[in-house]
């Protein structure tokens, strides 16, 4: 074997059990490349080089100068090559050690191979074709002709840029072919046909792959010259992905990546940005309403709200050298105002479409590279800015202002004694403030969590006691809540607020036990009615008869269904939040309380 001179020599620590009885033991002679190795149902090309175990050869594609080519998994070879070839990463060589049982069995494959034989071959595993039912259904049978790049697929709400050929089974001739450059497509429209959205979402970018579609996967509308129940063969290319994502959770402001940027650096709060842009009314093909090119850009600084909101947080999930397109709807834009702008006037409640080029990005200084003195200010101008969107009713981009604000100031043990009482006067108003608006949004949760925040730091917070007992009471957790409200009470007896939510807790308890009280009595009733029927024997009389009470009145509220535990004295420190059991519900339930407003805002 003067041509495996160069290959490595056998090594135990390259020997492996695959079948866990000895039966197959590969001992890899040159190792692979990557970490990919084929699987079941896959078209695999191998050199292989048979021997007995006297080492007279019985068979060799080597010798003859050839490849040899099979499916994984589809009993085409012995079992020994089914499982120890799927093993194998592309280009590697190993010996195949097989026993009979994984080899050609009791009765061999005579004249050459006798029965029992252990055989040993040498694999080199040249490249592989994916195969896959990808329906699940065998309705697309795909086969990976060119393997794709990185490691991201399509979604269904992406496009891609695709290039593609339809034809008849068995045919050369093109029934649907795309454009020369490639044709845009929505992964999960099933446009052209349904088989192309099943195949793009297992597709990398760069990939090729040929499909056979069985009838029911194939064109969504008729097609001229195309059979009904026809089988097609195609090839799909996947040239570029065009990722679709949502900016918020509301999915009011919309990204499509055009062209992605090599440079990994986005913008943080402060930043200075350059950008080309155009911004249309409408949509893609709306009129421009304002435009800057690459030569004459916009520069801007983020988190000053010097452009509009929507391409702000558009802007701020990008990267620098990136190309995509935004889509604002007008709660992010200019709203329900008419506003003139260089090129056009926007009409009120207009959606807006942008499509924008990072040209240039200088990073802020991050918060833990400040001084002192300068997280302070960062964390207020940061809850300013929670503020003003706050009375805008912008309630959840105020708690994330407001989270921000806290986060500068978040490690602030080792501020000097003045600079950490600025420091802690900001957080409790940030995290009062997130409760508040945490509260409009029937996040009660999240209220309860900001609250306690300020009460481990000052207990006798009559703001935070508020809010978190309105938390509380909205989910029904009637002790927590009343707790808050007496803690609240014995520091301001006379607090308007909180006097209201005390009459609120009080009729909310009784119409819990009443209709606690309802759903006793309907029980019992149908337990009476579920007893035997059959009349019972008078009982005997007894010198001494117990009065027998009606299990309903063993249920209830002890001090009666409009009357509370409110007024009795305890002290404060049973309201305290360490130690203190909440049995929350899960769930986001409707603020309960139109009638409460959370006090103030902090300022």
């Amino acid at each position: 074997m003067d041509e495996d001179d160069d290959l490595e020599a056998f090594d135990d620590k390259n020997e492996k059990d695959l079948t866990g009885d000895g039966g197959l033991i590969k001992k890899i002679l040159k190792a692979g490349e990557g970490w990919e190795t084929p699987s079941k149902g896959d078209s695999v090309k191998v050199i292989y080089h048979g021997t007995l175990e006297d080492g007279t050869v019985f068979d060799s594609s080597r010798d003859r100068g050839d490849t040899f080519d099979f499916t994984i998994g589809q009993g085409q070879v012995i079992k020994g090559w089914d499982k120890g070839v799927i093993t194998m990463k592309k280009g590697e060589k190993a010996i195949l050690t097989c026993k009979a049982p994984y080899a050609y069995g009791a009765q061999g494959s005579p004249p050459k191979i006798p029965p029992d034989a252990t055989l040993n071959f040498e694999v080199e595993l040249i490249s592989w074709k994916s195969i896959k039912d990808i329906a699940g259904d065998g309705g697309v049978i795909k086969t990976v002709e060119t393997e794709g790049q990185g490691w991201e697929k399509p979604s269904d709400k992406d496009e891609a840029l695709v290039r593609y050929s339809v034809r008849a089974e068995g045919s050369s001739e093109a029934l649907l072919s795309s454009e020369e450059g490639g044709s845009v497509v929505l992964v999960g429209s099933g446009q052209p046909m349904k088989a192309f959205t099943a195949a793009l979402k297992t597709m990398k970018q760069g990939e090729r792959a040929s499909l056979k579609i069985k009838p029911e996967y194939g064109f969504a509308s008729p097609q001229p010259g195309v059979p009904e129940g026809a089988l097609l063969d195609a090839d799909l290319e996947l040239i570029t992905i065009r990722k679709v994502e949502d900016v918020t959770d509301d999915g009011k402001i919309q990204t499509k990546l055009l062209h992605k940027g090599k440079d990994y650096k986005r913008p943080n709060e402060g930043a200075k940005v350059k950008i080309a842009y155009t911004g249309r009314i409408g949509g893609p093909e709306g009129p421009v309403f304002e435009e800057h090119t690459a030569e004459s850009p916009l520069e801007f600084v983020t988190d000053e709200d010097q452009v509009v909101e929507g391409l702000e947080l558009a802007i701020m999930k990008h990267n620098a050298e990136e190309t995509f397109e935004v889509t604002v709807a007008p709660e992010y834009g200019f709203g329900d105002q008419e506003v003139k702008r260089a090129q056009a006037a926007v009409p009120p409640n207009t959606q807006l479409h942008y499509t924008v080029q990072i040209l240039e990005i200088e990073k802020a200084k991050e918060a833990w590279d400040l001084s002192d003195g300068e997280k302070v200010a960062l964390a207020q101008k940061r809850k300013e800015h929670g503020n003003a969107l706050f009375k805008a009713s912008k309630w959840a981009r105020a708690i994330a202002k407001y989270k921000s604000a806290a986060e500068a100031v978040g490690f602030d043990d080792k501020f000097p004694e003045e600079v950490r009482r600025e420091s802690a006067a900001v957080k409790k108003s940030a995290d009062l403030n997130t409760a508040a608006a945490s509260l409009k949004l029937g996040n009660y949760k999240e209220a309860i969590t900001a609250a306690t925040k300020v009460l481990q730091a000052d207990s006798s917070n009559v703001k935070a006691l508020f809010r978190r007992a309105q938390a509380h009471l909205a989910q029904q957790d009637h002790v927590e809540a009343e707790l808050d409200i007496r803690a609240a009470l014995l520091v301001e007896p006379n607090n308007k607020d909180v006097r209201a939510l005390k009459q609120r807790y009080r009729k909310e308890v009784a119409a819990a036990n009443a209709k606690d009280k309802a759903m006793y009595q309907r029980a019992f009733q149908k337990l009476a009615q579920m007893r035997d029927p059959e009349p019972e024997p008078e009982p005997k009389p007894s010198a001494k008869a117990e009065p027998q009470s009606h299990p309903i009145e063993d249920v209830g509220d002890e001090a009666g269904p409009g009357t509370s535990s409110m007024d009795v004295e305890v002290p404060v420190e049973a309201a305290q939040p360490a130690g203190h059991m909440h049995t929350e519900q899960n769930g986001v339930h409707e603020p309960a309380a139109a009638a409460a407003q959370p006090m103030a805002v902090e300022s």
